[in-house]
């Protein structure tokens, strides 16, 4: 008799997004006529830059033609891509990475969540909260999560970032195995400074544990001296592997294009104690079960590496972070608590006192027609709480906020 998977059976019901995406479609049929604007789900809404297209073009000409047709890529990615990626998001930070130790994804959220295909099921985990649900929901998938109990999974340790801490995560008083840090992370908006960093990278190595970093936002920090990279860290690629994606930096969110870095340092036990080294096993793992992002999204992605690529990037990850900008006076300007929106395009806001996450999504919702996420959705931490994405149109920023004002004043 055929059986299924039970760990799937233990995730919750819906998908916080489109748990989010039924309310709103639900209001949205009992009032055809609201003005819905959605500040909700990170998806960006700038068109892909000039370069971008101008890349595309070409490489979709390149596979008419038999003499510049491509069939099946590389797993890794091809060489151009990889080697772009060394000489322009790793060598000007003095970063030593090999092009053999990129792997370009689909998009960080396929390698974050299947990374864990090559590690043992027994590993321990440990997240901040609030967390990106990908980390925990892939752990329960992969049977390491243990059972929900009051909220939260029995086998996972959770190191939860507050107000109270200034949302800097406290090291775990045990050993963890695999450890999930985004930075600049989501949901919050916030960052670990340099210090924090050798922290966490100190107290992987001493438990030969692994970090799985999650840099994805990177291309939005704005201040001096808040590391891009895990990397920047010394010791790093023994213990961390690093996520990047091009959904957020360069609107690939329809294109689909990230990549991976794998350090060939990180070398853990196998249970007859063998060394093992990941990078060799992740290869395995790819050849096996994927075949590569598409070479015209490469050609694509490689475009943001031209100095008119760098500029147009940038102009669109400016607009960005103005509308965070708008956002956070606005908010403040009414009295409400706000973080993040400096160095990521997501705010972080405290509901009015008394307020839970979903109800005050839903008096958003319901009193001026703008799309939040509630903040429990990441994670116990986050109750009381409700994330905003900057990546709306300006209009529909400038309009929400003008809205929100009038509603509370």
């Amino acid at each position: 008799m055929t059986t299924i998977n039970e760990n799937f059976l233990k995730l919750q019901k819906n998908y916080l997004f489109a748990d989010i995406a039924q309310k709103v479609a639900a209001y949205k049929e009992a009032h055809p006529e609201a003005d819905i604007i959605r500040l909700g789900i990170g998806d960006v809404t700038r068109p892909l830059a000039p370069a971008v297209i101008k890349a595309l073009h070409k490489a979709v000409d390149e596979m008419g033609s038999a003499d510049t047709f491509r069939g099946y890529g590389p797993e890794h990615g091809y060489e151009f891509l990889r080697q772009a990626i060394v000489e322009n998001d790793f060598a000007p930070r003095g970063i030593s990475i090999d092009k053999d130790e990129i792997f370009i994804n689909d998009g960080a959220k396929s390698d974050t969540g299947n990374f864990g295909d090559i590690l043992g099921t027994d590993n321990s985990i440990c997240v901040t909260d609030p967390i990106y649900p990908v980390y925990i929901d892939s752990n329960v998938m992969g049977g390491r999560a243990g059972d929900i109990v009051n909220g939260s999974w029995s086998k996972i340790t959770y190191c939860p970032c507050n107000e109270a801490n200034g949302f800097v995560p406290q090291l775990p008083d045990h050993a963890t195995d695999m450890i999930y840090l985004c930075y600049p992370n989501n949901p919050t908006g916030t960052t670990l400074s340099r210090e924090e960093l050798e922290k966490w990278v100190a107290y992987a190595l001493k438990h030969n544990s692994l970090l799985l970093y999650d840099a994805a936002y990177e291309a939005y920090i704005t201040r001096e001296g808040v590391p891009h990279s895990i990397y920047e860290i010394e010791g790093a690629k023994k213990c961390a592997v690093e996520f990047h994606s091009y959904s957020k930096t360069a609107g690939f969110t329809g294109l689909r294009c990230g990549y991976t870095v794998v350090p060939k340092e990180l070398v853990f036990k196998s249970k007859r104690g063998e060394d093992v080294q990941l990078n060799q096993l992740w290869n395995r793992r790819q050849c096996t079960k994927f075949n590569g992002t598409a070479y015209i999204v490469q050609r694509a992605a490689e475009a943001i590496y031209s100095e008119e690529g760098k500029r147009e990037v940038r102009e669109t990850i400016d607009y960005y972070m103005t509308n965070a900008r708008i956002m956070r006076e606005a908010l403040t300007e009414v009295g409400l608590k706000v973080y993040g929106g400096v160095d990521a395009p997501y705010i972080w806001l405290k509901t009015p006192e008394g307020v839970g996450s979903w109800e005050f999504f839903e008096q958003l919702l319901t009193q001026i027609n703008v799309v939040s996420t509630p903040g429990v959705g990441f994670g116990p931490a986050g109750e009381g709480f409700i994330r905003l994405t900057a990546f709306g149109k300006r209009e529909d920023c400038e309009e929400a906020m003008r809205r929100l004002k009038s509603w509370l004043k």
